[in-house]
């Protein structure tokens, strides 16, 4: 008899919970085990916590040589180079080179920094600067200073990697949550499609609306948990990257498509972009689909979507 069989575990400093189909505990549980390694994998692999891992090593040598990376992690800046094109920088792996100095997002926080301090904040920020050698297998940074980070897109890779490991053990039925960013394939233990609620942002636990997500990933960026209000008005903790300061206008954005990286990938530019360009560029990307909160709790959806109101 098929059984849902679950775990929930700390990785990549996010709370991941794997779920998985069948009707063999033994089998379920060493594939979860086997999703969890690889999770593991990529995490020491994309971290910034240790001296010793690729994206440490590429940013230690930013400005002063090229560094060979595996090819794993060459391909995956690759793909978020193109996502930066696509975006136009509202999407950029280098966002780790902001002086992080100038926010806090306390609740005592009660000015923002001026325009030309927040700019100098940014400079170093440019996807255009991290320089890619196919033939050897290199990634060079520019400028000293310069820093990479996978924080916009890493999340979801794992997720799609920990599912790729299930598939490839036979597993025709499981979710993969990264703390919200998740994937779904197959039907749950009684037959029917997986659904996930989408959460109201100024009601934690309490979903609006419901959607069938099988075969679908889905991820979520919002600045509901960690913003700041000035003035009357909602700051995310989203550094714009060209003005380095923060975004505002969007609580939350969701992204539905059939890959957890890069659904994770286009959360955080449509909070930079706004409503308008936000779902204009979504819309014309096959196979994309948004759904967008305003400050002002509008709900803007993408073409195609279907939601199922609470």
């Amino acid at each position: 008899m098929l059984q849902e069989f679950r775990r929930g575990q700390k990785l990549m400093g996010n709370h991941f919970e794997l779920t998985v189909v069948d009707d063999d505990a033994q089998q379920a549980e060493a594939g979860i085990d086997a999703a969890i390694a690889e999770i593991s994998r990529i995490e020491q692999l994309l971290t910034t916590y240790n001296d010793n891992s690729q994206t440490n090593q590429v940013n230690a040598m930013a400005g002063i040589r090229p560094v060979k990376v595996d090819p794993e992690m060459f391909a995956l800046i690759r793909r978020a180079q193109r996502i930066a094109t696509v975006t136009d920088g509202a999407f950029d792996i280098t966002y780790g080179s902001v002086d992080r100095s100038l926010w806090n997002f306390d609740r005592n926080m009660k000015a923002l920094p001026d325009k030309a301090t927040a700019k100098k904040s940014v400079h170093l920020i440019n996807y255009r600067n991290v320089l890619l050698n196919e033939l050897e297998g290199t990634v060079f940074l520019r400028e000293r200073g310069m820093r990479i980070g996978f924080g916009g897109i890493g999340k979801g890779y794992a997720a799609e990697q920990a599912k790729q490991v299930l598939i490839s053990l036979g597993v025709k039925s499981g979710i993969v949550n990264a703390s919200g960013d998740l994937c779904a394939w197959g039907t749950q233990a009684d037959g029917k499609p997986w659904t996930v609620g989408i959460a109201h942002p100024d009601l934690a636990g309490a979903p609006f609306s419901a959607m069938e997500i099988s075969g679908l990933a889905v991820a979520t960026s919002g600045n509901y948990e960690k913003y700041v209000v000035i003035d009357g008005k909602r700051y995310s903790h989203t550094i714009h990257p060209k003005t380095g300061l923060p975004v505002s206008g969007i609580k939350s954005v969701t992204i539905i498509c059939n890959n957890a990286e890069l659904a994770d990938a286009m959360t955080t530019p449509v909070m930079v972009m706004g409503v308008e360009a936000g779902l204009a560029l979504i819309n014309q990307i096959p196979g994309l689909s948004c759904l967008i909160i305003s400050d002002d709790n509008q709900l803007f959806v993408s073409k195609n979507i279907k939601l199922h109101y609470a």
